[in-house]
C-alpha cells in the first residue's frame, strides 16, 4: 500500500499558526480595551499558545543516547 500525501500549500502549511497569531492579538487587544469580561477574553486567548506549547512539549520523542 501506498501512502500518499496531500499536496501542501501556504495555506495549509501556515493555517494554524495564524490561527495562534490571532488569537494571540484578540487576547492583547482584550486586555487593553476593557475589564470584566474582557478580562475573561484575553486570558483564554493568551492561555492557548501556552498550552499548545505544552502540548507539544511532552508530545515530542525524546531521543535517547546509545
Amino acid at each position: 500500500m501506498v501512502c500518499r500525501e496531500k499536496p501542501s500549500n501556504a495555506w495549509t502549511d501556515f493555517r494554524c499558526p495564524i490561527d495562534v497569531g490571532v488569537l494571540s492579538i484578540v487576547g492583547l487587544v482584550a486586555a487593553l480595551v476593557g475589564d470584566g469580561w474582557w478580562d475573561v477574553v484575553s486570558w483564554l486567548t493568551l492561555t492557548v499558545p501556552v498550552l499548545l506549547y505544552v502540548y507539544f512539549l511532552m508530545r515530542r520523542k525524546r531521543v535517547r543516547p546509545g
